[in-house]
């Protein structure tokens, strides 16, 4: 896989998990280093970590889906990234950071933020093992990747950034449907 389309992938991935962090970020009313790193890690950790889990499930069913795995790796990414653009269309409630269970960076929230931005990188993964791509680079690039816009996601909410949060998470789901397009079309030999 060139290196330009997995860190066009990483990016579009790690785009709900930045606007997610913009919003926990908002909560804050200065900007805690600790936590900003601890959500990095955590999202950062569970991108890399549900490809590979659709990885290793879709290397099970290869040989099923050989004649048709460029439509179910299309329907995959295009699912995905309509979700995530019908998701920033949603109203969403801002939640401040008062009770210890309610604040994004309570370990437990954490985990369900991490588990409910990386659900998109199941599939993604589940994609890869469907056109034979190798699942090493792409999980270290999109971790990395989560890591960072994790944190600068986190910093600009500190510094009352709302405005491109829901946009982000929109556009991320653009960029998954374009490179689902740019697989089905390279199978078909449209381009």
């Amino acid at each position: 896989m060139p290196v330009t389309e997995m860190f066009l992938i990483a990016l579009a991935l790690s785009l709900d998990a930045f606007a997610v962090a913009i919003a926990s970020g908002a909560t804050m009313k200065r900007l805690d280093v600790p936590n900003a790193l601890k959500m990095g890690l955590f999202f950062g950790g569970f991108q890399a970590l549900m490809p590979v889990l659709g990885w290793l499930a879709g290397r099970g069913m290869t040989d099923y889906i050989e004649r048709f795995d460029h439509w179910l790796a299309f329907g995959l990414l295009a699912a995905v990234g309509g979700k995530m653009i019908y998701e920033s269309l949603k109203i969403k409630e801002e939640e401040e950071c008062g009770g210890e269970k309610s604040c994004p960076f309570h370990t437990w929230t954490l985990t369900v933020l991490a588990v409910a931005t990386s659900i998109d990188a199941l599939a993604v993964g589940l994609t890869f093992s469907f056109i034979k791509v190798s699942i090493a680079a792409p999980v270290l690039v999109i971790g990395a990747v989560t890591f960072i816009m994790s944190l600068a996601g986190v910093r600009l909410g500190s510094a009352g950034g709302h405005f491109f949060e829901y946009r982000m998470e929109a556009a991320g789901g653009v960029l998954l449907i374009l490179i689902g397009l740019k697989i089905l079309f390279s199978h078909l030999g449209v381009f």
